[in-house]
């Protein structure tokens, strides 16, 4: 497999992940608000979730790889963002065991989008 492929299958996961919870906040979310829709609301965030799990494997998986072959591992941004990828599974984690806490949902939504930019401060 090419590193390019590598790369591809990080970014592909990336929008995935940043992507789908624009999704939810930008289209589902708004649209299914009321209560008659709580169920599939749930049945949307368990599969979203199960998803994410997906990407988030492949996003480790590709990331270390590429840290490792570009030898990147010393550097400060890149620390940075591991650092935030941990706190942000750590905020998922917590907000699987309270899930009526929604400013968490936020919190790790904004920590994506700062991931992201980092991960592109990285590729440049």
């Amino acid at each position: 497999m090419t590193w390019e492929a590598v790369r591809w299958l990080h970014l592909l996961a990336m929008a995935f992940f940043v992507g789908g919870q624009l999704v939810l906040v930008a289209a589902v979310l708004p649209a299914l608000r009321g209560e008659q829709d709580r169920d599939r609301l749930r049945a949307v965030a368990r599969r979203f979730g199960w998803g994410s799990l997906a990407a988030l494997v492949v996003l480790l998986g590709t990331g270390a790889a590429m840290a490792d072959y570009a030898s990147r591992w010393d550097d400060r941004t890149l620390q940075i963002k591991l650092t935030l990828v941990a706190v942000a599974g750590g905020l998922v984690l917590w907000h699987l065991r309270r899930p009526n806490r929604h400013w968490i949902e936020g919190l790790v939504f904004v920590l994506s989008l700062v991931i992201v930019w980092l991960g592109v401060a990285i590729a440049h």
